[in-house]
């Protein structure tokens, strides 16, 4: 029978149908202050039926139960003083900013690096503030507890500290971030007091600058002689008394990011820069092992995961699966009652019936 006979009996009302039990449990109404609750203490009863969603429905953020306390600059501030060492991580999208808050870090930071990681792109002079406000909204509509920190991309702060603040509001206002970062040392101070001023907090960012990497000859170590160390802590000591919470270090020698750090009032956040900061940061993708054999990783890079090779391994079995006809299970359909099926299956042989006869009436 023909697809367009079917919808014309269907309009009809002589194909008819069966609803399923697909539909989602009503919430239970809510009780007046005072009054009994319908569910016994502890919440709803063990048997109560799951809500099943469908493949395109959000994976939604981590459930409020039990939820930890919203990180934010004095919680640093204080784990610094402590001596507890502060966990921060790269996210692109919500799906990495939802494991990574599963996962119990305090920072999450929407870094520039999402322009090779998550767009392709050959390096991050490429991203634009359009691409950085889109990323940082999905991460934050994965995030509930952890500090949130959106990049400035190259060319969206460095004409005037007025540029910088209009870029740093767009990422906390559109993008829905808890705090902005910025490349650069003391010639970015009169930038990093503008925004602060303007009540956004500012992560700095120092030693190597990747979106300076052309002007210093590429990806090199930075603080690497005297001179270099005096750069370097001249640089955080200027960000810092810019109004910068925290200050990342990037490849610079061990020894010179702990002499940093001691000499800083705030934390300082390494990369590269050894164990003696106050806290580490690696992107994602590569301390996971998201991709494929054969990448390069910066020194400083320990892989704690392959996440690349699994799924590289359930794809293909999917595949397999697919093609040999293994997949999709009767486990994996939605029943019919067996009556409903006979009854359709005898209203399709009559259709068909029919069919034949009008064709043969038709050669005659």
């Amino acid at each position: 029978m023909s697809h367009h006979h079917l919808l014309r009996l269907a309009r009809c009302g002589r194909l008819t149908t069966t609803t399923t039990s697909r539909t989602r449990p009503s919430p239970p109404r809510p009780t007046a202050p005072g009054a009994a609750s319908p569910f016994p203490p502890g919440g709803a009863p063990a048997h109560a039926p799951q809500a099943r969603r469908s493949s395109h429905s959000p994976l939604g953020a981590p459930a409020a139960g039990g939820a930890r306390r919203k990180v934010t600059v004095g919680t640093l501030a204080a784990q610094r003083a402590r001596g507890e060492p502060i966990v921060m991580v790269t996210a692109h999208d919500f799906a990495s900013a939802h494991v990574a808050e599963r996962a119990g870090v305090d920072c999450v930071l929407v870094g520039d690096s999402l322009a090779m990681v998550a767009l392709g792109m050959d390096d991050t002079a490429e991203v634009t503030l359009a691409d950085m406000e889109l990323h940082c909204r999905s991460v934050a509509r994965a995030t509930r507890s952890v500090f949130t920190i959106g990049d400035l991309p190259m060319g969206s702060y460095e004409i005037s500290p007025a540029q910088a603040l209009a870029s740093a509001i767009r990422l906390v206002k559109a993008g829905r971030m808890s705090a902005v970062k910025l490349e650069g040392g003391a010639a970015l101070a009169p930038t990093i007091r503008a925004i602060t001023t303007a009540g956004i907090p500012v992560l700095a960012h120092v030693g190597l600058t990747p979106q300076r990497q052309h002007a210093l000859g590429g990806f090199r170590v930075q603080g690497k002689t005297a001179q270099g160390a005096r750069a370097v802590l001249a640089d955080a000591l200027a960000v810092q008394d810019a109004g910068a919470f925290g200050v990342v270090l990037e490849a610079v020698p061990a020894e010179v990011a702990a002499a940093v750090t001691r000499k800083l009032r705030v934390p300082t956040i390494g990369i590269g820069a050894g164990a003696g900061c106050s806290g580490q940061v690696l992107v994602q993708v590569d301390m996971t092992g998201n991709f494929p054999p054969g990448r390069k990783l910066p020194k400083f890079v320990k892989q704690y995961g392959d996440v690349w090779g699994e799924a590289l391994r359930a794809i293909e079995r999917y595949r397999d699966e697919v093609k040999e006809r293994v997949y999709p299970g009767k486990e994996h359909t939605y029943p019919m009652p067996e009556e409903e099926w006979r009854e359709f299956e005898r209203w399709v042989e009559e259709q068909e019936e029919e069919e034949e006869e009008e064709e043969e009436k038709k050669k005659k």
